[in-house]
C-alpha cells in the first residue's frame, strides 16, 4: 500500500467535485439561507470555499480548516481565494481545534458546511491510522453493545455530533455531506440527547457519479434554534426533488414510513413475549467451525479433528438462510457452553479430547481481540442459551435486503446452530414454529416490518427491529380478517 493511497484511505479523503459543491450551495440559497459566517471544518482543496465565496455574496466570513498543509497551501495559491478578504483558512486538526471558541466569537447565522471523511474507526485500526477522536463511548451505548460490533462508527458521525454540540441555542445550519446511514445515527443521537432541531431533511447523493463510491449517499440538512424539538427528517430522492417521504419518532423508536406505521401501531410490542435471538459468535472459524468430509471433521486450519460429538452441532450460515440453503450441511461449530458465562472446565472431565483441542489452540482461542472474551471463562463463546439448543427454530439473516424467513429443524438429530449473522426465534416443537411462519409470512407482518428497515443499511434486519411485532396481536388480527372473508 503506497504511502499516498494509505493516507486517502486513512483521511477517508473524497474531495467534493466543484459542480457538487455549487448544486448544494445553490439549493441552500433557493430554501431561503443567507449565512454571515460559513464555516467548513475539513476543507480539503476547497470546492466548498470556493462555492461559498460565489453564491453567498453576503456572507461576512467563510473560514476554512484543513488538517493537510499540501492542501492549504494549493488554496492559498488561488487567485480568486485570495483577492477575497473574507476568507481564511488554516492548518488545524480537526480533532484538536477550538471549534467552541470559534462558534462562540460567531454566535449568529451560522453555516457549518461541507463532507467529513468516510471512514470507519475499525478500518483507522486496520491500518493503524491516527486519524481517530480520543477513545470514549460517545454513543452511550451499554453493556455488550458497547464492547461489540455496535460500537463501530463512521469517523464523521463523531464529528457531526461534535459540532452539533457546539450549534446548540445557535441559529445555525448545517449542510454536510455524508452515508445516508450516518445521518440517521445523529438524528437518532439528536432526539436522545433532546437537542433542539427547528428542521432535518436529506438529499440524495450519487456517491458513485461524484465520489466513484458504492455507498448511499445524501446531503444533510439541520436547521437549528434554541427552542424548537422537531425530531422527523424530509427524505428526498434527489438535490433537485420536490417530493420527500417523511420519517420520524414513534415510541422513541425512528420508523421509516410514518403513516404505513400509524396504522398498524397496534402490532408494535412495547415489551415481546416471544425473543428474537442472534446466532453464536466465537470470532475464530479456524478453530471453532469444522467441514465433514467422509465422516471426518476438518477444521479451517486444514487439521483432522477427533473430538467428542457431545460438543460438535450442525451449523448454517446467514448465507444459506437466506438461500433457503437449510436442509442439509457440511458445516459444524464446537459449541463448550450452553449458557453464556459458564465454566468450560467441566469439559476436561467429561470430553477429553475436546478440552485437549482447545487448549492445543489456545494461542487463537486466547487471543481474540474483543473484551467480551475478557474476564470471561477460557473458550467462551457468546449468542448461546437455553433457545441455542431448541429443536425447531424460525431464521432470518440480518445481513441481505429482504424479510425471507426460514423454518429450520434438526439436522443429524441435533438442534441447528446458526452464525452470528442469523436472528431466530426457538420453538420446542414444530407446530408452533409452523403457525408462527404462517403469521411471519403474512402481508401484515410484512407492511409492519417494512416501515420499520431501513434496508440501505450494511444490516438492515436486526433483533431490536424484529422483537418490535406482536406475534399474538398479529394472529388475532388475522384470524379476524378470516372471520370476515
Amino acid at each position: 500500500m503506497t504511502q499516498t493511497f494509505r493516507s486517502k484511505i486513512e483521511y477517508g479523503d473524497f474531495q467534493t467535485p466543484i459542480e457538487l459543491a455549487e448544486k448544494i450551495c445553490h439549493k441552500l440559497v433557493e430554501l431561503g439561507i443567507k449565512p454571515d459566517i460559513i464555516i467548513e471544518p475539513t476543507c480539503g482543496l476547497g470546492n466548498f470555499i470556493k462555492a461559498s465565496a460565489q453564491i453567498f455574496p453576503s456572507a461576512k466570513k467563510i473560514i476554512g480548516i484543513e488538517i493537510n498543509q499540501h492542501y492549504i497551501n494549493v488554496i492559498n495559491n488561488e487567485e480568486l481565494l485570495l483577492a477575497d478578504e473574507r476568507i481564511k483558512v488554516q492548518q488545524a486538526d480537526f480533532f484538536q481545534f477550538d471549534w467552541q471558541s470559534v462558534l462562540r466569537e460567531n454566535p449568529e447565522n451560522i453555516l457549518v458546511i461541507g463532507n467529513f471523511p468516510w471512514v470507519t474507526n475499525s478500518r483507522q485500526g486496520v491500518i493503524h491510522g491516527v486519524n481517530l477522536p480520543l477513545k470514549s463511548n460517545f454513543q452511550k451505548l451499554n453493556g455488550l453493545d458497547a464492547i461489540t460490533g455496535k460500537s463501530n462508527f463512521d469517523v464523521s458521525e463523531w464529528m457531526l455530533i461534535r459540532i452539533v454540540q457546539y450549534l446548540q441555542k445557535c441559529h445555525a445550519y448545517l449542510a454536510m455531506l455524508c452515508k445516508t446511514s450516518v445521518s440517521r445515527k445523529l438524528l437518532n443521537y439528536i432526539h436522545a440527547q433532546k437537542i433542539s432541531l427547528e428542521y432535518c431533511a436529506t438529499y440524495k447523493v450519487d456517491a458513485k457519479k461524484y465520489f466513484g463510491a458504492n455507498v448511499d449517499a445524501c446531503l444533510l440538512l439541520c436547521k437549528f434554534d434554541s427552542t424548537s424539538h422537531n425530531y422527523f427528517c424530509d427524505v428526498f430522492n434527489s438535490i433537485e426533488d420536490k417530493n420527500y417521504q417523511r420519517i420520524g419518532y414513534q415510541d422513541n423508536i425512528l420508523v421509516k414510513d410514518v403513516l404505513i406505521f400509524d396504522k398498524l401501531k397496534d402490532l408494535y410490542a412495547f415489551k415481546s413475549a416471544e425473543k428474537w435471538r442472534s446466532g453464536i459468535k466465537h470470532d475464530c472459524s479456524d478453530v471453532m467451525e469444522l467441514s465433514k468430509i467422509n465422516d471426518i471433521y476438518i477444521n479451517g486450519l486444514g487439521e483432522i479433528v477427533d473430538i467428542e460429538e457431545k460438543f460438535i452441532f450442525p451449523l448454517i450460515k446467514g448465507s444459506d438462510v437466506a438461500q433457503g440453503r437449510t436442509r442439509v450441511t457440511n458445516r459444524y461449530v464446537v459449541v463448550p457452553q450452553r449458557f453464556i458465562g459458564e465454566s468450560t472446565e467441566y469439559i476436561k472431565n467429561i470430553a477429553p479430547k475436546t478440552w485437549n483441542y482447545l487448549e492445543s489452540h489456545a494461542n487463537y482461542l486466547d487471543s481474540r481481540k474483543s473484551k467480551i472474551y475478557h474476564n470471561n471463562p477460557r473458550f467462551s463463546i457468546f449468542g448461546v442459551g437455553n433457545y441455542t439448543f431448541l429443536p425447531w427454530k424460525i431464521a432470518i439473516c440480518g445481513l441481505y435486503k429482504k424479510l425471507n424467513f426460514q423454518l429450520v429443524g434438526t439436522l443429524d438429530n441435533k438442534p441447528t446452530i446458526f452464525d452470528d449473522t442469523v436472528y431466530f426465534l426457538a420453538f420446542d416443537n414444530e407446530q408452533s414454529a409452523v403457525q408462527a411462519l404462517i403469521i411471519l409470512n403474512s402481508t401484515l407482518a410484512s407492511d409492519f416490518y417494512s416501515s420499520l428497515i431501513f434496508w440501505d443499511e450494511k444490516r438492515p434486519i436486526k433483533s431490536s427491529i424484529l422483537n418490535k411485532l406482536n406475534l399474538s396481536a398479529l394472529a388475532q388480527r388475522l384470524n379476524q380478517v378470516r372471520s370476515l372473508q
